[in-house]
């Protein structure tokens, strides 16, 4: 599980709060409701949602959007931006729908109910018509289930564990629903490079690679990758992130994304 910057907090009523924590983002900026076992959101998420170079006025497509928390960090540092998220378990669906109104984001930010692997028809039924979002972004599922144990929460294992849907599947769906010179951008583990590349290629272009390093000399675990449709300019392998300092707290850099909602630019040196 990716490193948690959530602070617990406290939480509203009702039935919504059963197994559920209420946790603080972007410096306590935004309130989330998790559940306290399964699939919990971290830095990869906010780190995404800092990444994304979009602009008011403009559409935002998450996939796999989880309980809203990169859409909701997103959104809380662009206004007038105007956001949806796909996801499809049905009862984060409904934690991230209730996380946007108790953050007084809705209508701006609304999330369905679907699967990335659904036909196109099924897609622009719920609203999602292809080449409409001028940013697409994911964080999948990072793991191969034929390579790794499923976790015993069922939950967990479908955000975690690629479970009937593969890299591919993300790719073709981010990349079907984007603009032309829209961006698509993912946070994956670094080992799953080459597969992102080979993906994107003849897809994506000016691609930007940018590693999430855990410390200075350390090698990167993650990286963000974002790309544009239509583009014919070359890869580039950016200076990314130094996440901890040698006190073991958040760099400066990172603190400034992860508690104070200040956007990741991937042209700045690490």
């Amino acid at each position: 599980m990716a490193e948690s910057v959530a602070d617990v907090g406290t939480g509203p009523d009702g039935a919504l709060l059963l197994n559920r924590s209420d946790d603080g983002f972007l410096g306590n900026k935004l309130q989330i409701l998790q559940p306290l076992k399964g699939y919990r959101a971290g830095i990869d998420a906010v780190l995404l949602a800092a990444s994304i170079p979009a602009r008011s006025g403009e559409r935002v497509l998450e996939a796999g959007s989880g309980v809203g928390v990169a859409s909701l960090c997103l959104a809380a540092r662009v206004a007038g931006l105007d956001v949806c998220g796909l996801e499809l378990q049905d009862d984060l669906v409904t934690l991230a729908r209730e996380n946007a109104r108790r953050n007084a984001l809705q209508p701006r930010v609304t999330f369905v109910e679907g699967n990335i692997g659904s036909p196109v028809r099924d897609l622009v039924v719920q609203g999602l018509e292809p080449q409409s979002f001028d940013h697409v972004f994911a964080n999948p599922p990072y793991y191969d289930p034929t390579s790794s144990s499923a976790s015993p929460d069922a939950g967990k294992a479908q955000s975690h564990l690629t479970l009937g849907s593969d890299l591919e599947d993300w790719i073709r769906f981010a990349c079907t629903m984007v603009k032309p010179k829209g961006t698509v951008s993912f946070v994956h583990r670094a080992d799953a490079l080459a597969g992102l590349l080979a993906g994107l290629q003849g897809r994506i272009g000016g691609i930007e690679v940018f590693p999430l390093w855990p410390a200075a000399g350390k090698s990167a675990s993650r990286v963000i990758l974002r790309g544009v449709r239509g583009s014919n300019a070359p890869l580039t392998l950016r200076p990314g992130l130094v996440l901890h300092a040698l006190d073991g707290h958040f760099s400066e850099r990172a603190e400034a994304v992860l508690r104070h909602g200040a956007a990741l630019r991937l042209d700045q040196p690490a």
